[in-house]
């Protein structure tokens, strides 16, 4: 037998550390799933609460409130999602609003999903 010829020989436990490689890769790829599937989450109920502030805001201001952003701003706090109003205008006819909803990426901190919407009256 040469020299060496037992050790490239032997493959006891070359199979679990292989194993134990590939069990952390596919952990790691799960956990990346999870949290870009909770930025997508997030984007989604920001658009949501964003078009019905929007609605709110335009309906008080085509019945003549002079400030429609106090409803997107109400509506907004009561989603109970931890969005935040971050921006209210009023466009001619149309309301625009802009809300955050806070979403937390673990190591990466925690970040913000932002959505706008338009409301207004048709024709």
């Amino acid at each position: 037998m040469r020299p060496g010829g037992r050790l490239i020989a032997d493959d006891d436990g070359h199979a679990t550390v292989l194993g134990a490689f590939v069990i952390a890769a596919l952990a790691a790829v799960l956990v990346m799933v999870i949290y870009v599937g909770g930025a997508v989450l997030a984007r989604h109920r920001a658009q949501s609460a964003a078009d019905l502030s929007a609605l709110a805001a335009a309906i008080d201001h085509v019945a003549g409130e002079t400030d429609p952003c106090v409803a997107a701003q109400d509506l907004t706090r009561r989603q109970g999602i931890g969005a935040e109003l971050v921006g209210c205008g009023v466009d001619g006819d149309d309301v625009l609003v802009t809300v955050r909803v806070p979403v937390e990426l673990g190591g990466f901190g925690t970040r913000g999903a932002t959505a706008r919407a338009r409301a207004g009256p048709v024709g």
